[in-house]
């Protein structure tokens, strides 16, 4: 039997990009001739699209891999490039940020505006004491200060540190020591399904709650003032962002720095014990966003809204939020609250609001969307929308086939995106112009990307099989080290194939019979059921077509028999449950299983419930449904967006 099951490789429809998109797209069938030709060149080219103070000779130092160089010698202001240069252009009135907060409030944000507030800032901040090389921590709700703040700290060179506004006061003082910050920038709250979330009360106990030996580093908190909630004040450290920032002088030279200069740390989430700080720098890392952002989701600035609905505190959100767009000279739209507040239909509403043209966004998002039915999109005007994106885990085909046919109105091309936190940037998507689609394939690396899939020993697998997702030639936007920790660095990505010099992503994939790449998740998310590598990926693709299922997980759990188990989540949709009990369904969907794939794969449990633990940018927890499959205590449930979720899952099993 095949080491991989083949069942995601059967999909064989196929979408060619409609002939007026290809006639106006920026991805062109010459990208990949020209990167192909020459890499270094071609990476160049895109870099010039930059403002440089002073341009660059040299394009890649690989001379101490994996420790890589690109652009080393020019010098830039990314904040200039995000803002100046565009006000500067004339489009200065042009919308930047069309901000909608979670209770109906909205801002529109225009370039001039954005960089006269990013310019008072950096100001404030300076006077404070930051200088280039700086950590600034940042622990803010999705409201257009978040952006600033990220401006005004790379404009003066200084590093920040985006803390997802749903970590723990614990995760958020962890994150703050290891970056050794100088300045939180915070808010009282923001608005979260319906309420205030506050966020203040959090960097107090973080700042206060040390333990022995620790250094204290912060030396101010600015607190934006969102949600009106009443928070503890520390006179002399405390500064409300509206009194230093309105009074603060608009004017501020961007001066130019390294392209090598640090821009970012962002720690990966999920981690244990000592956090794993990813480092970004500069100019590699800006022109691959701006790239991808311009040629995958084919951004017009002129006649675009762009939406991606990540968080600023996933890379997603650092990327295509704040760097990519506002580089590109993009107005996007930036939402503050849940999809389903006050109502399911929130994302669908605003989208017809702002006209949104493209829209960003994640398969759990989508799945999500379908358990609730076509009826509640349907009663918006969704016609704007002329490209869609999935970014964050692999989309299962029918999710895929009904994002295109309820939301892109069968039209709109999909760009099914792999990258990661480490990558920066889109490593391997569809280009929209040019690509014929396949439901459920990230298909092929973009162009200047080199990937492979691999054996264990690093070889490469061939069409038909799967294996290691790696990268073998350097990347732009690609993580120059893990902060403070060059030897982890190492460790994590460069030592499993160092004889190579692959870069391993941490992620099993298949090539199906033209080549194209299909993501099967986490190496982790594999099971070895008897001996047979399942990807859970697969069979929860496989479950979620069952037209009874809105959305599913699945998890391998330790088994005496088997080595292990495969253990089934399921969420089934509302007329199903009404016509069939629980049990019924669970050994319906274990045989439908076995049927789709093989009876290798079939659960050896099925547990239907009524929600999946998830962080609050939509990723499946499935760490902690290993604990409950294998009867273990739950872990921390401190990210989820629902931390109860686990308490009823855990009774529902037993």
């Amino acid at each position: 039997m095949s080491s991989q099951i083949d069942h995601l490789l059967n999909e064989n429809r196929r979408f060619a990009p409609p002939a007026e998109f290809t006639a106006t797209a920026n991805g062109t069938a010459e990208l990949y001739a020209q990167a192909k030709a020459d890499r270094d060149a071609f990476w160049a080219e895109q870099a010039r699209a930059l403002h440089w103070d002073t341009p660059f000779t040299e394009v890649l130092d690989w001379s101490k891999p994996p420790f890589a160089k690109w652009f080393a010698d020019g010098e830039l202001n990314v904040a200039y490039n995000c803002l100046d240069r565009h006000v500067e252009a004339g489009n200065g009135d042009r919308v930047a940020l069309l901000w909608e907060g979670e209770p109906g409030d909205e801002r529109r944000v225009t370039y001039a505006e954005l960089t006269d507030e990013v310019k008072r800032l950096a100001n404030v901040l300076t006077d404070l004491g930051v200088v280039a090389g700086d950590r600034i921590a940042i622990y803010l709700p999705m409201i257009p200060e978040a952006v600033a703040a990220m401006l005004a700290v790379a404009r003066l060179g200084a590093i920040h540190s985006v803390v997802f506004g749903g970590f723990s006061a614990d995760s958020l003082r962890s994150r703050i020591d290891d970056a050794g910050a100088k300045v939180v920038i915070t808010a009282d709250g923001g608005y979260r399904k319906g309420k205030v979330s506050a966020l203040k009360p959090a960097v107090d106990q973080a700042l206060s709650d040390r333990g022995a030996g620790a250094q204290e580093t912060v030396e101010h908190v600015i607190v934006v003032r969102r949600g009106e909630n009443e928070v503890d004040w520390t006179e002399g450290r405390d500064l409300w962002w509206h009194d230093v920032v309105s009074a603060a002088s608009a004017d501020h030279t961007a001066q130019p720095f390294p392209a090598e200069n640090p821009l970012f740390i962002l720690y990966t989430s999920g981690t244990t014990g000592k956090p794993k700080g990813i480092l970004h720098t500069s100019g590699g890392y800006l022109t691959q966003t701006a790239y991808t952002n311009r040629v995958v989701h084919d951004l017009h600035p002129e006649t675009d809204v762009f939406w991606c609905t990540a968080d600023i505190g996933w890379v997603t959100g650092h990327s295509y939020v704040t760097y990519g767009p506002l580089a590109n000279g993009a107005t996007q739209v930036l939402y503050e609250g849940t999809p389903d507040t006050p109502h399911p239909g929130r994302w669908w509403e605003i989208v017809q609001k702002y006209g949104v043209t493209v829209l960003y966004t994640a398969p759990t998002a989508i799945r999500s969307f379908m358990k609730l039915g076509r009826k509640i999109p349907k009663q918006f005007d969704l016609s704007s929308l002329r490209l869609l994106g999935s970014v964050g885990e692999p989309i299962n085909p029918e999710a895929w086939m009904w994002y295109r046919q309820v939301i892109g109105a069968k039209t709109a091309p999909i760009v099914d995106t792999w990258w990661q936190t480490e990558t920066g940037a889109m490593m391997v998507s569809a280009l929209p112009g040019v690509t014929e689609a396949k439901p459920g394939s990230a298909q092929v690396p973009l162009p200047g990307i080199a990937i492979d899939v691999v054996d264990e020993d690093g070889v490469h697998v061939g069409n038909g099989n799967g294996g290691l997702l790696v990268v073998t030639e350097p990347w732009p936007s690609m993580l120059r080290g893990i902060w403070g920790d060059p030897d982890r660095f190492v460790e994590t990505y460069w030592e499993k194939f160092a004889d190579k010099g692959f870069y391993f992503a941490g992620d099993g994939a298949r090539l199906d019979e033209d080549g194209d790449v299909w993501f099967l998740g986490r190496v982790d998310d594999v099971m070895n059921v008897s001996g047979h590598r399942l990807s859970t990926t697969e069979i929860e693709s496989a479950l979620v077509a069952n037209e009874a299922v809105a959305e599913a997980a699945v998890v391998g759990a330790s088994d005496e028999t088997t080595g292990q188990a495969v253990v089934a989540f399921v969420i089934i949709k509302q007329s199903f449950l009404d016509e069939h009990s629980p049990e019924g369904l669970a050994g319906t969907l274990r045989r439908w299983v076995g049927e789709q794939i093989g009876p290798i794969a079939r659960p050896r449990d099925v547990y239907i419930v009524g929600e999946l633990p998830k962080t609050r940018s939509g990723k499946i927890m499935r760490r902690l449904l290993r604990d409950v499959a294998e009867g273990r205590e739950v872990g921390d449930t401190t990210t989820l967006a629902d931390t109860m979720v686990m308490s009823v899952i855990s009774a529902q099993v037993k």
